[in-house]
């Protein structure tokens, strides 16, 4: 890849520096410049070579460190350098990662890219937890949304078709809306009792998990505090985690 102009758009995983791909430490290692989120582990910045220009733009507690527009205008400018530029982030790119807004923004402008996917959190973080997305009699298709919007806007999603028993939701960036989003799947016509989970810092070594239904859940998580990021998991697979977990006894 030397010498070569252009932009990996680069899915680093959910956190533990095991579960990013040969090929995301293959483009890594051979960048020029890597402009990176906060959520991306100290251990997988440490492969990134000494001579290659570091750029953080993580966003923490709602206040972005460089605006979207900004950051996708960046990597245009480090490409047209000359430059193998890495665009790192947690998870997966394309999945609540805003890198469809970044590839859109680097073909418009003709610069060569590639996206290398990611495990994305909901994956790498419940397979952990021994809690499959989709089970046989459990669980007949999974949902991913984002409980992510303006402070004071309430979700816009639809709760009727989120409702559905029979389907795995999950949710990202949800902690804030945790008490919004049961209410509204409750009245949407979910059961009460529907098993729930939250992990805060999944796959890390000080993760926490706190289980509940979809009812009580946002009370537990509101006792413990916990930190973000945190992942929310609503499903009949929760129920699976005693069993398949590699730690049966439940954390809290």
């Amino acid at each position: 890849m030397a010498g070569e102009s252009r932009v990996y758009l680069v899915g680093a995983g959910p956190g533990d520096p095991d579960l990013i791909t040969v090929k995301a430490l293959r483009v890594l290692r051979a960048a020029d410049a890597v402009v990176y989120d906060r959520l991306v582990s100290d251990e997988i910045l440490s492969e990134i070579p000494a001579h290659a220009v570091r750029v953080y733009v993580g966003k923490e507690g709602g206040t972005h460190s460089l605006p979207q527009s900004e950051i996708s205008q960046l990597l245009v400018t480090l490409a047209r350098q000359g430059k193998t530029v890495v665009r790192l982030k947690g998870g997966d790119p394309y999945i609540f990662g805003r890198g469809g807004e970044e590839a859109l923004v680097l073909a418009e402008a003709s610069v060569p890219f590639e996206v290398v996917p990611g495990i994305t959190a909901a994956s790498g973080v419940l397979a952990g937890l021994g809690v499959p997305l989709t089970h046989r009699g459990l669980a007949n298709g999974v949902r991913f949304v984002t409980g992510q919007c303006g402070k004071n806007v309430p979700l816009d999603l639809n709760w009727a078709s989120l409702a559905d028993p029979d389907t795995t939701l999950v949710v990202y960036m949800g902690l804030a809306k945790l008490p919004e989003i049961s209410a509204n799947l409750i009245a949407a016509g979910m059961p009460a009792d529907q098993p729930a989970m939250a992990v805060s810092k999944g796959t890390l070594e000080d993760e926490t998990v706190v289980l509940g239904t979809i009812e009580s859940l946002p009370a537990r998580v509101r006792e413990v505090h916990l930190a973000p990021p945190v992942l929310i998991l609503i499903g009949r697979v929760v129920s699976l985690r005693e069993t398949l977990g590699r730690d049966p006894a439940p954390r809290t």
